[in-house]
C-alpha cells in the first residue's frame, strides 16, 4: 500500500520571499533530517535555488509552469527517482495551485500551507487584486507578514487577515530577518472597570474577543449595537453587533456576540441600542466551543448612528 506523503505548500505573490522561506526551512531548521523530497516550483522567481546545495540534503527541484501540466502523470514522473519521500515542499504564487494540487497529486497530502506577504505592499495588493491575495491566505495555516520594521502597523495587517481567515497564525517577520514578538497594543483599555467601546474600536474588540477570550471573562463592556433578533432565534438570546467592512462594500459582514437575556422579545429585530454586558466565557454552539457570551446588564434605546458600518483597520 503507497504511503501517503506530506505537503508543505508556500504561497505569496512574486518577490514575497518565499524562495528565502523555503531555503530557511530546509536548511536552517533541519526540516527534511535527511530524507529525500522534492521542491515543485510554480514559477521563476527573482532569487534561485542552488540545486546543488539542496542536493546535499536528498532534495530536488522540480519546475512546473503552468497549471494544465501539473497532472498525476507528471507528478509521478517527478516522484520516480525518490519514491520513499518523507517530506515533499511545494511553492506557488496563485492559490488556485492548492486546489490543483489536491485533485491531481494522488498519496500527495497537504499537512501545512504558509503565505509569504510582502508588508511593504500588502494594501497595494489587497486594494488592487483583493480577490488573488484572499485567495492565498483563505486556507493558510500561517500567514508570514516579511519585510517589517517598527513603523509597521501591525494590528491593520493582522485584523484584515483575521476577517478573510480567522485560524491563521500571523507571525511578522523583520526586515533583517528576526522575529518581532512585541504584543499588539489595542486603543482602549481592557482594565477599565466597564470597557467602553467607540464604534472605532468594535471590530478591532470583536476580532480580540473572539480569539482572546479568555483574557475578557468577567469583563464588563459597553457598546452601541444593532439587534439581531429574528422570530426563528432560540428564546432568551439575542445578538448585539455591528455589520463590519473590511475594505471594500462586498466584503461586507455582521459581527455579533451571543447575549443570554430572558426578556429578549421586547427587542425589535434591527433595532439599535446601547448596552452593558458582563462577558463569560462558556460553550456555545454557536462559536463551536468556548468563546464570550454575553450577560446583560443594562440595556437602552439609541439613535441608528450617522455611519452604520464599523471597520477592521
Amino acid at each position: 500500500m503507497a504511503q501517503d506523503i506530506p505537503v508543505y505548500l508556500f504561497t505569496g505573490f512574486m518577490d514575497s520571499g518565499k524562495t528565502t522561506l523555503v531555503e530557511e526551512t530546509l536548511f536552517e531548521n533541519n526540516f527534511g533530517d535527511g530524507s529525500k523530497g522534492i521542491i515543485i516550483m510554480c514559477e521563476d522567481g527573482e532569487k534561485e535555488y542552488d540545486e546543488a546545495k539542496l542536493a546535499t540534503i536528498n532534495f530536488k527541484l522540480v519546475t512546473v509552469e503552468e497549471e494544465e501540466d501539473f497532472t498525476l502523470q507528471n507528478c509521478r514522473k517527478s516522484r520516480t527517482p525518490i519514491s520513499r519521500n518523507k517530506f515533499l515542499s511545494s511553492t506557488t504564487a496563485p492559490g488556485g495551485w492548492t486546489s490543483c494540487l489536491s485533485k491531481n497529486a494522488g498519496g500527495w497530502v497537504i499537512v501545512q500551507s504558509l503565505a509569504t506577504v510582502d508588508s511593504t505592499t500588502y494594501d497595494l495588493y489587497m486594494n488592487n487584486m483583493r480577490a488573488m491575495m484572499q485567495e492565498q491566505v483563505f486556507s493558510s495555516d500561517v500567514v508570514i507578514f516579511n519585510r517589517t520594521d517598527d513603523d509597521t502597523d501591525r494590528g491593520h495587517l493582522r485584523r484584515t487577515i483575521k476577517n478573510i481567515n480567522r485560524k491563521a497564525q500571523i507571525v511578522y517577520e523583520r526586515k533583517d530577518g528576526t522575529i518581532d514578538e512585541r504584543p499588539e497594543e489595542l486603543p482602549f483599555d481592557i482594565n477599565q472597570d466597564v470597557i467602553e467601546l467607540t464604534d472605532a474600536d468594535y471590530a478591532i474588540w470583536y476580532m480580540d474577543a473572539m480569539e482572546n477570550y479568555k483574557k475578557y471573562d468577567r469583563k464588563k463592556v459597553k457598546f452601541l449595537a444593532l439587534v439581531y433578533n429574528p422570530d426563528k432565534l432560540k428564546k432568551g438570546v439575542f445578538v448585539p453587533g455591528r455589520f463590519a467592512m473590511t475594505c471594500c462594500i462586498e466584503d461586507v459582514t455582521f459581527i455579533g456576540f451571543k447575549c443570554k437575556y430572558d426578556r429578549e422579545e421586547e427587542l425589535p429585530h434591527k433595532s439599535w441600542i446601547t448596552i452593558t454586558a458582563e462577558i463569560r466565557v462558556e460553550f456555545a454552539r454557536e462559536y463551536k466551543g468556548k468563546g464570550p457570551v454575553l450577560y446583560p446588564i443594562s440595556i437602552e434605546k439609541a439613535q441608528k448612528p450617522e455611519d452604520e458600518l464599523v471597520y477592521f483597520s
